[in-house]
């Protein structure tokens, strides 16, 4: 098995890069847009002319920095994937955890918030049929997440790095994914009951696979 890319992903695939300021701000107005619209009206009913609406900018605008709107919600995806790293990432910089157990515990626990309070991200699960590659174009996205994952609970827990630990990262995302899923379907809030349920189903896997490996 290949090991789980941990680089940064690429940029999306803009037309060209927004040199100003009022121009970035155009473009994240955009992403917002398309982010609302996702949740409102679903990937296959989203269209360029309803995120330019949206946004308040000229069509013209839209098609000068995204080609269409697979390119835009590639973007929206990439950005809820770095505020998801970067927000567990801070979470393990100020908060103490007895081990690697608890900070599984709170992946989930951000991952489950920003499903709550986050736009486009229910809309947008990294594994979602909208298009497995959104992030990468070879890996599927899980397999992108679980790497940015996996380079977290290495540099903070020390786990020996290889090939069993990829794995087992991998199906881990993949198995949490999907329960999660499970319990957004139950409840628009997460169901807690599947919610806790999925943070034992992952911790007793991970124990197995991480034998004798502890903070």
């Amino acid at each position: 098995m290949p090991p789980l890319p941990v680089e940064e992903p690429e940029e999306a695939p803009l037309r060209r890069q927004p040199t100003q300021r009022r121009s970035a701000r155009r473009v994240e107005r955009m992403l917002d847009a398309c982010a609302d619209l996702l949740d409102e009206v679903g990937y296959d009913a989203l269209s360029t002319t309803r995120i330019a609406e949206r946004a308040g900018v000229a069509i013209g605008s839209v098609y000068q920095f995204f080609p269409d709107k697979r390119a835009i919600t590639q973007a929206v995806t990439r950005r809820h994937v770095e505020r998801f790293v970067s927000r567990v990432g801070r979470r393990f910089l100020w908060e103490d955890y007895a081990g690697w157990w608890d900070a599984v515990d709170a992946i989930i626990d951000e991952y489950v918030e920003m499903h709550r309070t986050v736009p486009g991200f229910r809309s947008l699960h990294f594994g979602d049929v909208v298009d497995l590659n959104l992030l990468d174009g070879v890996a599927d996205n899980n397999t992108v997440i679980a790497g940015r994952l996996r380079g977290l609970l290495l540099q903070e827990y020390g786990l020996t790095d290889s090939e069993e630990l990829d794995l087992a990262i991998l199906v881990a995302v993949e198995a949490g994914d999907a329960v999660l899923k499970l319990a957004f379907r139950r409840d628009p809030a997460g169901a807690p009951e599947i919610v806790a349920e999925a943070k034992r189903l992952i911790r007793g896997y991970l124990n197995r696979q991480f034998a004798g490996a502890s903070a």
